[in-house]
C-alpha cells in the first residue's frame, strides 16, 4: 500500500489531480481501483491523503535539514532553502488544484501557518528585538501570500522560487538587525 501512496504522491505533484478520475489514477499507477480505494474511500479522500502525505514528508525533511547546532542565521537559511527544495517538484497544476480543492487548500494552509511560526521563532532567535519580531511577522505574511498564489500571480515565480527569494530577504534583514 505504501508503494501505491508513494507513486500517487509523485503523480499528483507532477500532474495535479482535478482532471484525473479514480480509473485514470489506477491506470497511471498500474494498480486496480480497489487498491486505490484501500488508500481511501473516495477520490476526494484519496487526493486528500496524497496531499497530506506530501506535506507530512516535506515537513519531516525540512525539519531534518535544520542543524540544531548551527547558529540561528544558518538555521533560517537551512529552513527556507529546505522548503524551496521540497516544493520544487510540485507543478503549477498541483498548486492550482490544491487551491481549488478545499481540503487540500486547508492542508497547505495549516502547513504554511506552522512553517511561518517556525520562521518567526528562528528570526527571533537570530534577532531578538522588535525589529526581529517585525521581520518574522512579515516573513509569515509573505509565506501566506505564497500559499494563496498571490506572489505567483504578481511575480510569475513558483512557490519554490518565491521561498528562495524570501530566504534571501529574511537573511538580509536579520543580518541588518545584527549590525
Amino acid at each position: 500500500m505504501q508503494d501505491v501512496l508513494d507513486r500517487l504522491v509523485e503523480l499528483v505533484l507532477v500532474e495535479g489531480f482535478a482532471t484525473l478520475g479514480v480509473a485514470d489514477l489506477a491506470r497511471r499507477l498500474r494498480c486496480s481501483k480497489t487498491t486505490l480505494y484501500a488508500v481511501a474511500a473516495s477520490k476526494e479522500q484519496i487526493v486528500e491523503r496524497a496531499v497530506r502525505e506530501f506535506f507530512r514528508r516535506a515537513t519531516e525533511r525540512v525539519e531534518a535539514a535544520v542543524d540544531p547546532a548551527a547558529d540561528p542565521l544558518a538555521q533560517i537559511d537551512q529552513y527556507l532553502a529546505a522548503i524551496a527544495r521540497e516544493l520544487a517538484p510540485a507543478s503549477e497544476e498541483f498548486f492550482e488544484d490544491v487551491t481549488a480543492f478545499d481540503p487540500a487548500r486547508r492542508i497547505y494552509e495549516q502547513n504554511t501557518r506552522a512553517a511561518a511560526d517556525r520562521v518567526r521563532d528562528l528570526v527571533l532567535a537570530a534577532a531578538p528585538s522588535a525589529d526581529g519580531e517585525f521581520v518574522g511577522t512579515v516573513a509569515g505574511l509573505v509565506m501566506e501570500a505564497i500559499h494563496r498564489g498571490d506572489l505567483r500571480a504578481a511575480t510569475g515565480r513558483d512557490d519554490a522560487a518565491a521561498y528562495r527569494a524570501l530566504g534571501a530577504l529574511v537573511l538580509a534583514a536579520v543580518r541588518q538587525q545584527q549590525v
